[in-house]
């Protein structure tokens, strides 16, 4: 599933970015529709899913557990579910590549079914722990085995029927929520999810839409998330908008371009993912939000960015769970800001694809930029809107959000800086390079 040979890419300053860009499909909405369209009872069709290597990760794992994936067209597929209780032992071990979100949701759906599935990925992914969706599974019933650590290759022994239980989050994750709520979908009674600090809520948005019997409470505790087992999914037709995490990139580099005007068409702004967006304003960001609609549920409108003097800010820590995705580009953002931003409360980072506070702290200093490292999160010291130094070759450590950052670093360098492998950007966002070249000016670009 991942690639092999090192894929470096020099990025340089090459003037104001305009133009219009359509991000790719959000990969949080797409890893559930697949997902919830291989549990349903029918065919399901999905406009505008993501086309990289995590989404289709969780495609072909599917494949292999019985569901019927095809590929119609551009974004646009089909779906023909198995129905929930319906998934078939795999042959082999399912390959995950480099997404968590697949291993881990998938690991929920196998949990409350009668196969056996082992789960593998490649040298990123196996470094990533897995406790805190084995601990939740293990007590619901299923026989988990992981390598050290909690770590991949891992074997789910799934078990029918498993056990209903009422999950606290030890920590904000929409993934180990949506793990255990997956789980509960096959299983007898009410599985509930208790979150003291709300997260993404795809999942739930997207059981209810599918026929699934999910309720959510606001509770002196936290947000209470209820599923009743055993449920009958309907297919469904779902229209993917497209990924804030994505558009993040493009937020940034027309804020810190002098000169940028950038429409970045069909964002979704569910508001358990906007908190790039607000810290962004925070900071003094012109962007502004037009024809404002509501796509398959969730709230989308075109953002216009314009470039604005940003200014530091302390970014207020209930935002991370909203905008986790997004620090590594936040970072990017504060180093070309006027005065200090302190970006705290994102310990989460350190267990990702990479350890992304130390991994953006070592190539932002490499590119010149002063800053405090702390356990979960940074003090970045501003450029004031001027170039930083560059001129350095960053390890993006087989991490996406990594290479992409530094890019729209490199955008607004005095020299310009290296990425010495550019080949992971394909997990979320294929056509990044490609969208980048469009929006710079055509003399430039070619």
């Amino acid at each position: 599933m991942s690639h092999v040979t090192p894929q470096p890419w020099h990025v340089s300053p090459r003037g104001a970015l305009s133009g219009s860009v359509r991000v790719p499909g959000d990969k949080s909405i797409s890893h559930r529709a697949l997902m919830l369209s291989a549990l349903a009872v029918g065919e399901s069709r999905i406009d505008g899913l993501l086309e990289g290597e995590d989404v289709l990760a969780t495609a072909a794992a599917l494949r292999r557990m019985g569901a019927t994936i095809e590929r119609e067209g551009e974004g646009r597929w089909r779906v023909h579910g198995v129905g929930v209780g319906g998934l078939l032992q795999p042959e082999g071990a399912l390959d995950m590549g480099n997404s968590g979100t697949s291993t881990r949701l998938l690991m929920g759906l196998v949990a409350s079914h009668g196969v056996t599935a082992t789960f593998t990925g490649d040298a990123s992914l196996s470094k990533r722990p897995m406790n805190r969706v084995i601990d939740p599974l293990a007590q619901m019933g299923a026989d988990i085995t992981s390598s050290p650590g909690g770590r991949l290759p891992l074997m789910v022994r799934g078990i029918v029927p498993a056990v209903p239980i009422r999950y606290t989050l030890p920590v904000a994750s929409a993934q180990v929520k949506s793990a255990v709520l997956l789980a509960g979908l096959n299983t007898p009674g009410i599985t509930q999810v208790l979150e003291p600090v709300s997260t993404r809520d795809h999942s739930e948005r997207m059981l209810a839409g599918f026929g699934a019997d999910v309720t959510v409470e606001e509770t002196s505790e936290g947000r209470l998330i209820s599923i009743r087992g055993e449920a009958e999914l309907k297919p469904q037709q779902i229209v993917v908008p497209g990924d804030p995490s994505s558009a993040a990139f493009w937020m940034v580099a027309a804020s810190v371009v002098p000169g940028s005007d950038v429409l970045i068409e069909n964002v979704g702004l569910n508001s358990t993912r906007a908190g790039l967006l607000q810290a962004l304003r925070m900071m003094g960001a012109d962007i502004a939000e037009q024809d404002a609609r509501t796509v398959g549920g969730e709230p989308v409108a075109d953002l216009r960015v314009r470039h604005a003097a940003l200014v530091g800010i302390e970014v207020p820590p209930a935002l991370a769970p909203s905008m986790i995705d997004e620090y590594p580009v936040l970072f990017v953002a504060a180093a070309f800001a006027q005065g200090r931003t302190v970006a705290r409360g994102a310990e989460e980072l350190r267990v990702k694809e990479s350890d992304r506070i130390a991994a953006m702290a070592t190539a932002l200093s490499a590119c010149g930029v002063t800053l405090s490292e702390h356990e979960d999160g940074l003090t970045i010291e501003g450029s004031g809107g001027e170039p930083i130094a560059g001129g350095t070759t960053i390890a993006s450590l087989l991490d996406h959000r990594i290479a992409m950052s530094l890019a729209v670093a490199g955008l607004h360098a005095r020299r310009a800086i290296t990425i010495d492998d550019a080949g992971p950007i394909a997990t979320s966002y294929p056509t990044f390079r490609a969208t980048l070249d469009g929006l710079a000016p055509a003399e430039i670009a070619a």
